[in-house]
């Protein structure tokens, strides 16, 4: 699966925060884009970041004169941040749930941006929809724990770590589709094999 670094935008434009919205208007447009980091002024300052809506919403909005408004006075600081590493769907999910359409992408230091742009138009999710393939990893997760439990038995630590990771899977799944896991494939596994209960208890 995708993951934000294999998406982003890397060459990343900022601004300062001192600077006019008008500077940072005729940036934008300069560059065709939406959006702005805002430089930090040291290295344990925050990165800030201004949007076309900002713009829009806090200065064009009022008619305030962009030429007097400063960048510092509309950003947003501190703002959401992406992990590289993290997956596409769950870069998505974070926009939904906060309602942003960009965030920088950051590791230590800054690696680009990203974009619900850049999601629609470089992610996969069109191709290699996620619930489609959780499905068939937790069909083949729940096989291999199968396979492991006749191998090692039922009560064996290796069957009982199998079957917590088909259960991770699982609640993953559940997640994805915001339902609620009614019964576990390890729950219908012990239907058969009640005894495997008996090695799901874990020293605490």
């Amino acid at each position: 699966m995708l993951k934000a670094s294999d998406i982003m935008t890397a060459n990343v434009v900022a601004i300062r925060g001192s600077a006019t919205v008008a500077d940072a208007v005729k940036v934008m447009k300069t560059n065709g884009i939406h959006s702005l980091i805002v430089d930090r002024r040291h290295n344990q300052d925050a990165y800030g970041i201004i949007t076309d809506d900002d713009i829009v919403y806090k200065v064009a909005a009022f008619g305030k004169d962009s030429k007097v408004v400063r960048v510092y006075e509309i950003m947003t600081k501190p703002c959401i941040v992406v992990n590289p590493d993290l997956g596409v769907e769950y870069v998505a999910r974070l926009f939904a749930s906060t309602g942003i359409r960009c965030a920088p992408v950051i590791k230590g230091e800054l690696l680009g941006i990203i974009s619900i742009t850049d999601i629609l138009t470089k992610g996969d999710f069109v191709e290699n929809p996620k619930e489609a393939f959780l499905a068939q990893t937790i069909t083949q997760a729940i096989e291999e724990a199968r396979k492991t439990c006749a191998e090692h038995g039922p009560t064996s630590k290796a069957c009982a770590a199998a079957w917590d990771a088909v259960e991770e899977l699982q609640a993953e799944a559940a997640h994805q589709k915001a339902e609620k896991l009614t019964k576990t494939a390890f729950e219908i596994y012990c239907e058969e094999y009640p005894e495997a209960l008996e090695a799901r208890v874990y020293d605490t």
